[in-house]
């Protein structure tokens, strides 16, 4: 299901991980060339992706009720 990203953080690695709006967390990383995703590397790459859509894997499995 598709969630908003309200924030960024880093895990213990140092991986970048989306908080989405609905509580759960998803990597976004940059390991080319499976993971494309230079923007996460800089601060204004971050913030030009707050509250853009990205796939929820856990409310998917969970059943959890779309409600956009």
């Amino acid at each position: 299901m598709e969630r908003r990203i309200v924030g960024f953080r880093q895990d213990d690695e140092r991986d970048w991980v989306a908080d989405l709006e609905c509580g759960h967390g998803q990597h976004v990383r940059h390991s080319p060339p499976w993971q494309v995703r230079p923007w996460v590397l800089t601060p204004e790459g971050r913030a030009g992706h707050l509250g853009t859509w990205l796939s929820c894997r856990l409310c998917d499995e969970s059943g959890t009720l779309d409600e956009r």
